[in-house]
Parts: C-alpha cells; sequence; structure tokens
C-alpha cells in the first residue's frame, strides 16, 4: 500500500483512533474527501492514476473546494492533464474567482475544451458575473449554438425564469411513439440536463404537457406521448419570478418545470437543483436583510473587509438615527423616576424580551408569505391567530416575569434605593431588613407594573410583527427589509411610552404615601 492509501488526511475516511475533534466526516455521514496539498502534490507529479482515482472517489463539489485553494499554475495544469468531460462538473462548482483566473490563464484551445463542456445555464451565471473582457473571450470559447443559449439567457432580468432556465432538455411531438423516444433518449439523453422530465409538444410547437421516466419506460411501445402524458403539467412564464418558480417546483414535487414565452412554447425548463440554488440563496438574503444587512453575493471569507464595511454600515446608520427616538423617552424618564431609579433597571429585559417575541413572529410570517402558505388578503386571518398565541405567550412570560422580579429584589440583585431602612441601608434579604409590610408593598408595586408592561409589550411585539411583513408584501416590497430593525425600533419606542405610562400609574402616585 503506497504512502497516500496509509494517510487518510489526504484522500478517504479518518481513521476511527484518530481524535473526533478532526475527523472529516461525522457517523451519520460517510464521504470521501481531498485536501488541498494532495490534490497539487497529484497535479506536480502528473499521476494521472492518482487523479482518476480521485475523480471515481471523491464527489466533485469536494473536488472543487479542494482545487479553490490551489496556485493558478497547478490550476492550469489539472484542466490541460484531465479530460475536459471529466473536469465539466468541476469548472461548475469553482468559486467566480477562481474560474475568472483559469479563463485569464487557460490557452484559447484549451479553454474552448473546457467550455464548451458546460451546462448553458451555470455557463451563462459565470459569463454575468465576469468584467467584460474576460466575457467576451468565453463567448468567442463556445461553439455557435453555446454562445446563443448563453445569450438568450443573458437577456433575461437576474431574478427571473429566464436566467436559471437551461436550454438543454429533452423536447418530443405528442405524436411520438414510446418506443421511437425511449431509443432518442438514449441516443441524446446524456447531453440533457435531466431525463427524468420530457416535454411534449404539439405539432404547432406549443408545450402541451410531461412525460416522467418511469411512465415512459412502463409503457407500450406503440403508444403515443400524447397517451401517457401529463396534461396538468404546471410550467412558468420566462418573466416570472425565480422565488416563484421554486415554489411551483417544491409545491407540485416536480423534477422540472417548464419555461415558456409569449406564444407558449418550451424556450427551456428549471431543474429541480436549480430550485434548490434559489431557494437556499432567498433564505440567505432574507436572513441579511432581517438583520439589517445589504444581501453579500459572494461567500462570507470572500467578501473584502471593505465590501462588507459598505453592505452593512448604512443600516448601522439608519438604525442610529431611529434609536433617537427611543433616547427621547429614555431622557424623560430620568425626570420622572428620578426618586424610583430601581425602574430604569428594568428597561433593558422590557425592550429584549419584546423585541424577541416579536423577532420570533416576524420570522414565521416572512416564511409564511414567501413559501406562499398565506398572501397579504389573509391579514385578518392571521393576525386572528396570532392575537390568540400572543395573548397566551403574553400571560405566561409576564406570570413568571413578576415573580422573578419579585425574587430578584429581595435577593438585591436589583436594589430599590428608594427605600431604605432607619441606618440608610438598602433592604434585602442578605441585610435581613425586608421583611415588613413597607418593603412588600414597594416591591409588588414594581414588579406588577413590570410585569404589566412586559405583558402589553409582547402582544402589541407581535402584532406588530405581523403587520409588517404583511403590509409591505401588500404594496409590492420585500417584506425582510421591514423585518427585524424596523420592529425592534418600534416596539423599543412603544414600550417606553406604556413602561412610563403603567409606572406613573401604579407606583409614581403611590409616592408620597411611601
Amino acid at each position: 500500500m503506497d504512502e497516500e492509501e496509509k494517510d487518510p488526511r489526504h484522500l478517504g475516511e479518518s481513521p476511527e483512533d484518530e481524535n473526533e475533534g478532526k475527523t472529516e466526516q461525522s457517523e451519520e455521514v460517510r464521504v470521501k474527501t481531498i485536501s488541498t496539498d494532495h490534490l497539487a502534490e497529484v497535479i506536480q507529479r502528473k499521476d494521472s492514476a492518482e487523479l482518476k482515482r480521485i475523480f471515481d472517489e471523491v464527489p466533485d463539489i469536494d473536488i472543487a473546494e479542494a482545487a479553490d485553494g490551489l496556485e493558478i499554475k497547478d490550476l492550469i495544469n489539472f484542466f490541460r492533464d484531465v479530460s475536459s468531460s471529466t473536469t465539466a462538473e468541476l469548472f461548475e462548482e469553482l468559486s467566480q474567482d477562481k474560474k475568472e483566473e483559469l479563463v485569464k490563464g487557460l490557452t484559447d484551445k484549451d479553454l474552448v475544451k473546457v467550455i464548451n463542456e458546460q451546462a448553458a445555464d451555470d455557463l451563462a451565471d459565470a459569463v454575468g458575473d465576469m468584467p467584460a473582457n474576460l466575457a467576451k473571450r468565453v463567448l468567442h470559447a463556445a461553439d455557435k449554438d453555446m454562445r446563443a443559449d448563453i445569450n438568450q439567457i443573458l437577456k433575461y432580468k437576474p431574478d427571473t425564469a429566464g436566467a436559471i432556465m437551461t436550454t438543454e432538455y429533452l423536447e418530443f411531438r405528442q405524436s411520438e411513439s414510446v418506443g421511437d423516444t425511449i431509443e432518442a433518449v438514449r441516443t441524446i439523453g446524456r447531453e440533457a440536463e435531466t431525463v427524468y422530465t420530457i416535454f411534449v409538444r404539439n405539432d404547432k410547437r406549443k408545450f402541451v404537457g410531461t412525460v416522467d421516466l418511469d411512465d415512459l419506460i412502463f409503457a407500450k411501445k406503440d403508444e403515443s406521448l400524447g397517451d401517457i402524458m401529463n396534461h396538468d403539467a404546471p410550467s412558468v412564464h420566462v418573466q416570472t419570478d425565480k422565488e416563484e418558480v421554486a415554489n411551483v417546483i417544491s409545491r407540485y414535487d416536480l423534477n422540472a418545470v417548464a419555461v415558456l414565452n409569449d406564444d407558449e412554447c418550451l424556450t427551456g425548463i428549471v431543474t429541480v437543483d436549480d430550485a434548490l440554488d434559489v431557494m437556499t440563496a432567498e433564505a440567505n438574503e432574507d436572513i441579511e436583510k432581517m438583520n439589517a444587512v445589504s444581501p453579500i453575493e459572494d461567500e462570507f471569507l470572500e467578501t473584502h473587509p471593505w465590501k462588507m464595511a459598505k453592505k452593512c454600515l448604512p443600516w448601522i446608520c439608519v438604525l442610529l438615527f431611529l434609536d433617537t427616538f427611543s433616547t427621547m423617552v429614555v431622557d424623560k424618564l430620568q425626570y420622572q423616576f428620578e426618586v424610583y431609579k430601581i425602574l430604569i433597571a428594568f428597561i433593558p429585559v422590557i425592550m429584549d424580551t419584546a423585541g424577541n417575541a416579536g423577532g420570533q413572529t416576524i420570522s414565521l410570517i416572512i416564511r409564511g408569505l414567501a413559501t406562499k402558505e398565506f398572501e397579504p388578503k389573509d391579514f385578518w386571518k392571521v393576525i386572528g391567530r396570532e392575537a390568540q398565541s400572543a395573548l397566551l405567550i403574553a400571560a405566561g412570560a409576564a406570570g413568571f416575569g413578576f415573580v422573578w422580579f419579585t425574587v430578584e429584589q429581595y435577593l438585591g440583585l436589583v436594589s430599590n434605593t428608594a427605600i431604605l431602612d432607619a441606618d440608610g441601608l438598602v433592604m434585602n434579604v442578605w441585610n435581613g431588613n425586608c421583611w415588613n409590610l413597607t418593603y412588600f408593598s414597594a416591591t409588588m408595586r414594581v414588579s406588577l407594573s413590570v410585569a404589566i408592561t412586559l405583558f402589553v409589550a409582547i402582544f402589541l411585539s407581535k402584532i406588530v410583527a405581523v403587520s409588517l411583513p404583511i403590509g409591505a408584501a401588500a404594496v409590492k416590497k420585500d417584506p425582510a427589509i421591514v423585518s427585524q430593525p424596523l420592529l425592534t425600533t418600534v416596539v423599543d419606542v412603544s414600550s417606553l411610552l406604556i413602561y412610563l405610562g403603567i409606572a406613573a400609574l401604579i407606583i409614581l402616585q403611590f409616592l408620597p404615601a411611601a
């Protein structure tokens, strides 16, 4: 056994006796990987047998991850030494920066081999993000059909079905026999993005349905595709939003969906793997927007610090301005509660708890809108359901809070300096001076004020958390933009005003008697 086979850190599974924290695979996931160092070593040795073994045993995405760390000269040699059909999937999985470096470094002859093995939709994505000089070089290297497909995809808006579709699919006339179709699939099927769904058109080239591969295989050879096709197969328009396309694929459990032009003719298809990419990207974008970060196109480690700062700083400044309203309310509180300073100590609890409660709801609402679980027209139905749960949550939190706030005061975790004993000491269990009606009454008023405020603030926060994203969706705006940051500002100001009013009613009017 050679040295590489003995060393599982290069290729293969980590040994059982290695430290568990250093293993590359969990017990649930068993997959062979490869390190950048080992891949570079194999390339430099020009070990074709080992390269073949790597491609046979390691998934393309893991090879691409290792290749991303290669020096550009090693990467170029890699693509030269390995057949273009083998590296076709690898190029697709490389990072955008490595793709651009490769396009710069390969000769025209080598670039032609690499480019024309790619899927048109994946290549269009890469070309769309390249500088003009590199994009021009790629298009020049592409053959006539590939170039036409790329240009067709690039003409659509980035967020539409046309921009993410592939033009490599299987399409047959509905009059075609099952036997002839099977033979055709065997001949040209490898060139298609998927063979699991076959698309059917009529004599006027209009899309009329689909045939699943299993239905095709089990049908009689003399039957026509029109006899066995799915007449109710969903389709989308080239201008349909890509998120809606992903929802269609998810809702109807499709392998691929037809993309039609204005004449209802098949222009391309969107496959389930492309839909998954869209869902992942949209989820990441929503998370970024919910946390006041403008969407970042690149991966975190590939994003320049200056670019990251430009994405985050504008939102920070906007929220800083919005926090002015909270500051104004707190400024008023310091005069109202100058004697009863203990009330100030509970402000963070109220604001944070209400914000967290609203954050839980707003995440569910944004997800529901994204997955079409409900629409803006369902506002009253949604808010009615949320109001019921909000009352239960607010009541439970307020009840627990009342008990805990009381415990905090008796333990001296929060000190009420407005109530002192004869020696001027703060009252708590440690000083042994808190077992009297005066301190009990003062403690109950504080706990009750904070608990009632908490109840109202949580309930209000959850209602606002429903209203904001549904309102944004109703006016065709992205619900994620008005989510957590704006919710927090609205809830903070509202909670402070509620706190001021309740404390004034329950505590401040009794101060002279205290």
